[in-house]
């Protein structure tokens, strides 16, 4: 062997052996996994290829020239999840801290740049300290590199972030721009500012676990999408995420094997109670009607007046948008707004059909909801549903009220097909607000006016509480019963396969932010 050989072995050695730890700490040591272990794991056995493994720094300021180890901080590469070509990059904490520095950012980008130009997802595995402080300006412009790129990626290519440590300052930025966020319960943490900045500045006592752990975010903020117990149980849930989507905004998701059988589903008739003001859960409905195990919730914990998530229905992946009569009895506020909204562009940006099941009695009313400005985070979700071009299907399941009505993908906002169930009702208000209000001077003028309010509301129950007044306009394209309602729905997205939709020339719109 030539010593060039030899050189080379010994670099891809060490740069293998990354701070020199196999573990980064006792207390996580079955659970935190290195930045190798992890893309061991996450990719098909033998599929990786590393990028830039020899890749040093440059700094020679504050002794860090004695300070070298290949690969930087950051392993980098691509390789087959399920057979898919995808791209990735996991930050070694065991070198620097994981801390971002020029050269490793540019390892960074360059594989966005390949993700991009291969029209591949991009799975970013963050576990850093942030900027590195010995290179200055350097590694702030290597943040600015990778956050240009997850805007031009996005819509293009799937990004996925996983923060599987830490994750602060400037670097919260990048995972926030990409399509979804997983967080390792107990040993990840976002903020833009830690725990010893607020104390400074506000005098709040605060960990950094309840400042920006996985629970704060996930139940909160809503930055992170999903939670995961450790390492393992995040990565299965990055390929369990990555099966409902396609490799691009050129491609359809991939449609699993199905054979038509018998699409009844019975259980659907009896779960909507009769009682228009008891609640039920929406999430039955969603596993009567999609293929057996195959929902998969997406924000479970946040805004939960509101369910989104993929589900297959025919071995058609689709995206699901549903009131939750469990919470808030299903109205829509500023949180659920601002959620729905997001998960709807992102599944009309690669190609999600999408199904959106309504039972809304209208938008949360108080001085919090007005003040936190739930009409321009309505406006987000009826722009989001208005702009989308996959094909959309709405079932009424219950209520539909109010604008609620018009902005839950309503006929009048392009919706392909809208079913209603017979039970339905659509009207501006409930029966009995609407009758207070149009009969007020009879009721109040009866000799019984609890008795006259109660013969008003059921006219009023029998004129517009029903499916059958918006059936009649062409708004409701059929009512159905709920037991047919997968049948239908199988049929309608098979018809609505090749749609095609041109909308007006832009350079983009303007969404309410």
């Amino acid at each position: 062997m030539t010593n060039n050989k030899k050189i080379l072995e010994e670099k891809i050695a060490l740069a293998k052996l990354g701070g020199g730890q196999t573990r980064i700490d006792k207390q996580h040591a079955k659970s935190k996994l290195t930045a190798r272990e992890r893309i061991h794991f996450l990719m098909d056995e033998g599929s990786f290829e590393e990028v830039g493994i020899l890749v040093t720094h440059r700094t020679t300021d504050f002794g860090m020239e004695k300070q070298v180890f290949y690969g930087d901080g950051v392993v980098t590469g691509y390789g087959t999840v399920n057979g898919r070509l995808v791209y990735v990059f996991a930050q070694d904490f065991t070198v620097f801290g994981g801390s971002l520095s020029e050269t490793h950012a540019e390892k960074i980008c360059k594989i966005m740049d390949m993700s991009m130009k291969m029209g591949a997802p991009l799975i970013g595995l963050n576990d850093s300290g942030g900027a590195r402080i010995q290179e200055g300006v350097r590694s702030l412009g290597g943040y600015a590199d990778i956050f240009y790129r997850n805007v031009m990626a996005s819509g293009v290519v799937p990004q996925i972030s996983a923060i599987m440590g830490p994750c602060a300052g400037g670097a919260v930025y990048s995972p926030a721009m990409t399509d979804f966020t997983i967080m390792v319960e107990n040993s990840s943490y976002m903020f833009v500012t830690g725990p010893n900045v607020v104390k400074t500045v506000t005098n709040e006592e605060v960990t950094s676990e309840e400042l920006g752990g996985a629970s704060a975010h996930s139940t909160k903020s809503g930055v992170t999408h999903l939670t995961a117990a450790n390492d393992i149980a995040c990565i299965a849930k990055i390929k369990d995420l990555l099966s409902y989507m396609p490799q691009s905004c050129e491609d359809k998701p991939a449609k699993l094997p199905y054979t038509i059988g018998n699409e009844t589903r019975e259980v659907l008739e009896n779960i909507v109670p009769e009682s228009a003001n008891q609640p039920y859960d929406m999430r039955e409905v969603i596993e009567g009607i999609t293929d057996e195990t195959s929902f998969f919730e997406i924000h479970k914990d946040y805004a939960e007046n509101i369910v989104v998530g993929f589900a297959r229905l025919a071995g058609r992946s689709i995206g699901i948008v549903a009131n939750q009569p469990m919470s808030l009895a299903g109205v829509l506020d500023v949180e659920s707004s601002k959620k729905a909204a997001r998960f709807t562009r992102f599944c009309d940006c690669f190609n999600i059909p999408l199904l959106v099941l309504v039972d809304v009695p209208g938008f949360l009313p108080g001085t919090d909801q007005e003040w936190n400005g739930i009409i321009t985070n309505g406006a987000k979700l009826l722009y989001a549903l208005s702009e989308a071009t996959v094909p959309r299907v709405t079932v009424i399941t219950r209520k539909a009220y109010g604008g609620a009505y018009d902005v839950m993908n309503s006929k009048h906002i392009g919706a392909d097909l809208n079913f209603a169930w017979p039970n339905a009702e659509i009207a501006v208000m409930g029966a009995k607000g609407a009758s207070e209000i149009i009969f007020r001077r009879e009721i109040k003028s009866a000799n019984d006016p609890a008795a006259k309010l109660a013969e008003k509301e059921a006219e009023y129950a029998e004129k517009f509480a029903n499916p059958y007044r918006a059936a009649q306009r062409g708004f409701i394209d059929e009512v159905i019963y709920p037991k047919d309602t997968r049948r239908k729905l199988i049929k309608a997205y098979a018809m609505l396969e090749n749609k095609v939709v041109k909308l007006p020339k832009k350079k983009h719109g303007n969404i309410p932010l």
